[in-house]
């Protein structure tokens, strides 16, 4: 059921770094977001996949994992995500998104999800590094990374307390996840 897959498709920041994705299951989840909506049917999204612990490695130090969780700067060795895609915006045919990068990551997340993975949007990159280590061209933007792999960690939603929407960690290092009362975000 939709409703299962979405409550179960939280952001994933820690991963059994061992088990690995192969580029087939990649692309069955680039393929879902090639077929979700696009502005204009415009389409300007293109993809670059990592799998490989090479490529993974020198991307790893160039993305910001949790800007709530000053302490910690990202998974440790043996936690890093398996795989990473690397979202792209080819400007050659659209100057802006127009929103598509949303209803991508989601379906792509949602399809990895559904096969027993997770991932992270991460949209703080240090982008002309990545680009330079993936040797694009000038043409191509990066927009997001989506880091992937099997989750090695529990995350819960919770109530809002105090209107702090801010996640957080506790002792046994579950991420907590606050989301606004579904009678505090419908206005009529």
């Amino acid at each position: 059921m939709i409703k299962d897959l979405i409550q179960r498709n939280r952001s994933y920041r820690r991963f059994v770094q061992s088990i690995s994705i192969d580029r087939e299951s990649i692309e069955q989840w680039i393929n879902l977001a090639r077929l979700s909506p696009s502005a204009r049917n415009a389409q300007p999204l293109k993809y670059y996949i990592s799998n490989t612990p090479e490529i993974n490695a020198k991307i790893f130090p160039h993305l910001a994992w949790a800007g709530y969780l000053k302490e910690w700067d990202g998974p440790a060795e043996g936690e890093r995500p398996s795989a990473y895609i690397v979202m792209l915006l080819d400007k050659t045919i659209s100057e802006s998104p127009n929103s598509d990068e949303g209803f991508a990551a989601q379906s792509i997340l949602l399809g990895a999800n559904e096969d027993g993975f997770g991932g992270c949007i991460i949209k703080s990159i240090n982008k002309r590094a990545v680009h330079d280590i993936l040797q694009l061209p000038g043409t191509m933007e990066i927009i997001m990374v989506i880091a992937l792999g099997k989750p090695n960690e529990k995350v819960v939603i919770e109530e809002i307390k105090d209107g702090d929407t801010k996640y957080w960690r506790d002792e046994q290092e579950t991420h907590h996840v606050p989301k606004r009362a579904l009678q505090d975000i419908i206005i009529s």
